[in-house]
């Protein structure tokens, strides 16, 4: 089993679906922004804070770097991940990319909630509405990298656990398909 990176909005699931996809079809997991907190001992938001977002996205290019070479794995990463120069032709290089896609008012409620808003400083003090604009505006800065997926896979069904395993029965399905054709 290749490895299999998950690619998409910050809220669109990469880490909810990601966890359920890997005890689904019996994987480890790897959330790349955890992998990066836990070498770093800080969280991405410090480190943001502390080296500003080139140096970030550096560490973050070096993490999945160092991602690949542990084999056969789900690996959600960051949502700006995709979108940083050559990481979409690494990725794609390495394994199977899939883009999970909802819509903006799903991805904006997920975000709105207390304890994504807790984890997520640039969006703790908005205001759902301004949420709202703010990943309509990300989205689209974003999709022509996200685009560049192998797969499109739609993530608007994680709002409870049954839907979780549900939507990665269903991914599972899928990826058995087209790994099986390859």
């Amino acid at each position: 089993m290749p490895l299999i990176f998950l690619i998409g909005m910050p809220g669109s699931g990469k880490t909810t679906l990601g966890r359920a996809l890997a005890a689904e079809m019996n994987m480890d997991f790897i959330d790349l922004d955890e992998f990066i907190e836990e070498r770093s001992e800080a969280t991405i938001g410090q480190i943001f804070e502390q080296v500003g977002e080139a140096t970030f996205r550096e560490i973050e290019r070096k993490g999945l770097q160092v991602v690949v070479t542990r084999g056969s794995a789900i690996v959600a990463c960051g949502g700006g991940t995709p979108c940083q120069s050559g990481n979409m032709d690494f990725i794609n290089a390495h394994g199977l990319s899939i883009w999970l896609t909802t819509t903006a008012e799903r991805i904006a409620s997920r975000l709105c909630l207390p304890q994504e808003k807790a984890r997520r400083p640039h969006i703790a003090a908005m205001t759902d509405e301004e949420v709202l604009d703010y990943v309509q505006r990300l989205m689209a800065e974003r999709e022509p990298f996200y685009a560049q997926a192998m797969l499109r896979f739609d993530s608007t069904r994680l709002e409870s656990i049954d839907e979780i395993n549900e939507t990665a029965c269903a991914l599972a399905t899928l990826l058995t398909r087209v790994l099986g054709s390859v």
